[in-house]
């Protein structure tokens, strides 16, 4: 987990709440609330206000979310005279109705749950979804979290035309590259040194061997009909020096735009301009006629991760988060000994990037009727141990205890699918107050540790794409990709090669060139802005 010198975190903290003081009388005030600074320097708080903040995800119908809202509303209204309520969007046809609830006028709104590569960010700032808010404003009204983002000054990356939009969760390490979880004595017995898969040929060593002494056991059975893409991009990641544009796939092809990280600035597309897609193509086809998958693999929609603990499917690929949450102790319980690991794209070339600080970000709704006393409450939410606590991990004693080591557990009984809080808060995680769960593999921390010794910082956080300029050229790639790559990926053509190039004539005939011109004018000004980009 990040460590940061106790020193430098208090001397930052005590110059941003002195700040309080120095500020009174100036502007930043937005939305026309009543927590106006008052003339002795503290900050009016009189007026009582409901915060609503927005997450994804299914609202808890189980009754924790709003008995854990009983306790910290009474803290709340004790520090801020405030009190939270939540607004969920659920994840029936949710990006729709993301995006139609940000630009409805709704004035209900404060809080939003927003995110760069995933929940549309840039295109809602731009839009003038989300509200600019001035060093002042921050300083006076969240000065902890001020401070502590003003740490690696990563409030740069927050901006648009000069203007913050979002606050980072940029103290919270989450890994999520992708890559393949598989059995680590079955990797062992199929000969691999000490049953760690350290390349792609490895991958075909464990498969094959699976296959010929495991009649019970499919090697991956994957649902091809979800994972369209299979492991292509996997491979391209893992043989070349590849670095992905977060926030301008095409269609369901998020990789398929980026950079090769040794000509960081120069747009291209791998699937168009690399022979790595030949090589990862004709893999496929091997795997496809060894029987790595089934014969239908594109109509099925199993679930190879329950397969896995059964023992009925040899592997599952998902992102490293799940592999030290999920998968350790759950195969170290279901199927002991069998010494699950992960092999993640990039690993035998070290292409992988730090997570995302934008992943998870907060903005404040344009509508809101209170910005101010919003950014008091989420500093409360992101920085005080009891409210977050709270609004993470519920009551203690009965949402969750702390452990002797000083981990989270929970009750005696307690059971996830029908007890947990849901509260789903990915826009303040804090890893100076996390808890890291007593379920996780002992071996998280030394894990992130070594991930972040070559990881390189993603440098394109705040590289703003014009998507609305590509939009139906871009639709029409994703058309001709949604033909090819996912016989591609499952090794269903006789030649790939030829279908590779019979999708390239395609793609250009489909607008390719100018989606890139397009992209590349955005990465020029970018570049022209933020001065010269290296990837290391």
């Amino acid at each position: 987990m990040r460590k940061r010198t106790l020193g430098k975190r208090a001397v930052a903290l005590t110059m941003a709440s002195l700040m309080v003081a120095g500020l009174a009388g100036c502007g930043g005030d937005k939305g026309g609330s009543d927590s106006k600074v008052k003339e002795d320097g503290s900050i009016d708080t009189s007026k009582h206000e409901v915060i609503n903040m927005l997450v994804l995800g299914n609202k808890p119908t189980n009754g924790r979310l709003e008995a854990m809202l009983d306790k910290l509303n009474p803290i709340l209204t004790e520090k801020v005279n405030a009190e939270l309520e939540f607004t969920y969007i659920e994840w029936t046809d949710w990006q729709t109705q993301y995006n139609l609830k940000l630009l409805s006028g709704d004035t209900s709104l404060d809080l939003i749950c927003t995110a760069t590569d995933w929940l549309y960010g840039w295109e809602n700032a731009k839009k003038g979804a989300f509200m600019p808010l001035s060093e002042d404003m921050l300083k006076t009204y969240a000065p902890k979290t001020w401070a502590q983002v003003s740490e690696d000054d990563d409030w740069d990356i927050c901006k648009y035309e000069d203007e913050i939009y979002f606050i980072p969760e940029d103290n919270y390490v989450q890994y999520t590259n992708q890559g393949m979880f598989y059995r680590g004595d079955w990797a062992k017995e199929a000969g691999i040194p000490d049953g760690t898969i350290s390349k792609f040929e490895d991958l075909t060593t464990y498969f094959k061997w699976i296959k010929e002494n495991k009649p019970d056991c499919i090697p991956w059975d994957v649902p091809g009909k979800n994972l369209t893409g299979g492991v292509l991009g996997g491979y391209i990641a893992s043989k070349t020096p590849y670095c992905v544009i977060n926030g301008v796939g095409v269609g369901n092809f998020t990789d398929f735009w980026g950079v090769m990280t040794d000509d960081p600035t120069t747009v291209m597309s791998p699937y168009m301009e690399d022979d790595s897609i030949y090589e990862a193509a004709e893999l496929m086809k091997e795997w496809n006629d060894m029987g790595v998958w089934r014969e239908d693999v594109l109509n099925f929609d199993g679930d190879s991760r329950e397969e896995m603990y059964a023992g009925t499917s040899g592997a599952d690929q998902h992102h490293a988060q799940t592999y030290y949450s999920t998968i350790v102790p759950n195969m170290n319980a279901k199927q002991p000994g069998s010494d699950p690991k992960f092999y993640y794209w990039g690993m035998e070339n070290q292409n992988v990037s730090k997570p995302l600080k934008l992943h998870g970000a907060c903005a404040i709704s344009a509508n809101s009727q209170h910005p101010e006393r919003a950014l008091m409450v989420y500093d409360l939410l992101r920085n005080d141990e009891e409210c977050y606590r709270l609004l993470n991990y519920g009551i203690e004693g009965e949402d969750y205890v702390v452990t002797d080591d000083g981990k989270l557990g929970h009750p005696d009984g307690w059971d996830q699918s029908t007890m947990a809080l849901g509260s789903n808060f990915w826009m303040g995680r804090n890893d100076d107050l996390e808890l890291q769960d007593s379920t996780w593999w002992d071996g998280t921390a030394d894990f992130i540790e070594n991930m972040n010794s070559f990881a390189y910082d993603y440098p394109f956080e705040n590289l703003i794409i014009d998507t609305t300029s590509i939009e139906s050229k871009q639709a029409a790639l994703a058309n001709v990709l949604s033909e090819y790559i996912p016989q591609l990926a499952y090794g269903k053509y006789d030649d790939p090669a030829a279908a590779i190039d019979e999708m390239r004539e395609k793609l250009k005939a489909a607008g390719y060139e100018d989606v890139k011109a397009s992209i590349q004018k955005d990465m020029d000004a970018f570049v022209k802005t933020n001065g010269e980009v290296t990837i290391k």
